[in-house]
């Protein structure tokens, strides 16, 4: 398939979801806008656009989990934008405060706004007020983080020195004989390893091939993440990387992987197809 018809078999299979539980039933679909503890995946082409008619065909809410992608993340402000979501609601939490404190929050779309707002004047104020809400320590957090990125412009560079990270990562990981898959967008990217290239074969869970490299990669100075849907490596660098730190994260996560790929090898473990 292309990424045009995969991405309508998507919201094919969706519809025929919320046919099976019954429309009535089904009070909203959450997604985050680039998919992330689950591999770091980009959404292919018109797929939110395709996912979007569906939902409003059965008048289904859609709730964006921002909280990877959100403020700057992928070098717009909210991945929702970047992909043209148009969600109803968007969840925020990790980049609102760069988790120096910590602080969630919901915001909320006109269409579910003016039902709380109707409510309310109907039977009275709804009750929404928690333990911590609003804790002005969070809050304070919140609004200084957000002033600095905002001055130093780190969305932007996020965009531009995300698409030189891709471009690097593409650059030396594509042709790589361990990895199956290089895939990202702005500061996010994801290695996926491989048995046999070609065919996207999976490693024997047991060999622990993506804990290995994350290791590998600690001893070289890098923190990179072992994930946790298969043998996937994902990047995550802060929002003021520049070039030359880019350069030195790629050349650190090569020697981590070589050094893996070798050690599989040496083992008899593992034979590149």
């Amino acid at each position: 398939m292309t990424e045009r018809e995969f991405s309508k078999h998507c919201a094919d299979e969706l519809e025929k979801m919320i046919l099976a539980e019954g429309p009535e039933t089904v009070a909203a679909m959450i997604g985050e806008p680039v998919l992330g503890t689950g591999g770091i995946v980009p959404p292919p082409e018109v797929y939110w656009q395709e996912i979007r008619k569906v939902l409003d065909k059965y008048d289904v809410l859609l709730i964006s989990d921002e909280v990877v992608c959100g403020f700057g993340r992928l070098g717009a402000d909210f991945g929702s934008i970047m992909y043209d979501m148009k969600p109803d609601l968007i969840t925020v939490a990790k980049g609102l405060t760069s988790a120096y404190q910590p602080l969630s929050g919901v915001m909320v779309g006109e269409k579910v706004w003016k039902v709380l707002e109707d409510g309310t004047d109907q039977w009275g104020a709804i009750g929404h007020g928690y333990t911590y809400s609003g804790h002005p320590l969070g809050a304070a957090s919140a609004l200084c983080n957000l002033d600095i990125i905002e001055r130093e412009n780190l969305t932007m560079n996020a965009r531009d020195t995300g698409a030189y990270f891709q471009q690097q990562m593409q650059a030396t990981f594509a042709n790589h004989p361990l990895v199956g898959d290089s895939r990202g967008i702005g500061l996010l990217h994801a290695l996926e390893f491989s048995s046999n290239k070609a065919k996207r074969a999976h490693f024997d869970p047991n060999l622990k091939v993506g804990p290995q490299i994350a290791a590998a990669c600690l001893e070289q100075g890098l923190i990179a993440r072992a994930m946790p849907h298969g043998d996937i490596l994902g990047f995550a660098p802060p929002l003021v990387v520049d070039r030359a730190d880019i350069d030195e994260i790629v050349a650190r996560a090569k020697k981590a992987i070589d050094k893996v790929t070798d050690n599989l090898v040496s083992s008899g473990s593992w034979k590149a197809a």
